[in-house]
């Protein structure tokens, strides 16, 4: 079984920062993409950003110069540093592993919960 636990999310002023986690568990061999996508209430779910495991980025403009994405191969995990954060940023961040190969030799598309980021004074 393979399972992604995000962490970091809460309550924060216009302004502040967050840094999301996310850790990938179980029978993992490689991750080939990891990301952030985010769902506001009443919106469709959309991708905040994504990165290879070569290090290759892709940000949704809304963020750029905002928000950083990184990774630790070595433990499986996505961060997510979102600086200079909106009211408009808030919503449930999910964390998102595709083309994860699994020691059972299938590749796998893995969703986790969702963190609640919430930007209000």
């Amino acid at each position: 079984q393979v399972q992604l636990v995000e962490s970091g999310g809460g309550l924060v002023q216009p302004g502040g920062s967050l840094r999301l986690s996310c850790a990938a568990s179980g029978r993992i061999l490689s991750i080939n993409d990891m990301g952030w996508y985010r769902q506001a209430p009443g919106k469709q779910r959309e991708l905040v950003n994504t990165i290879t495991s070569g290090g290759g980025t892709a940000y949704a403009d809304s963020v750029k110069g905002r928000f950083t994405i990184s990774r630790d191969n070595t433990k499986n995990t996505v961060y997510l540093q979102m600086n200079s954060l909106k009211p408009e940023d808030t919503a449930v961040y999910y964390c998102n592993a595709k083309n994860l190969l699994s020691s059972f030799g299938r590749y796998l598309e893995v969703w986790g919960r969702g963190t609640l980021v919430t930007v209000s004074s």
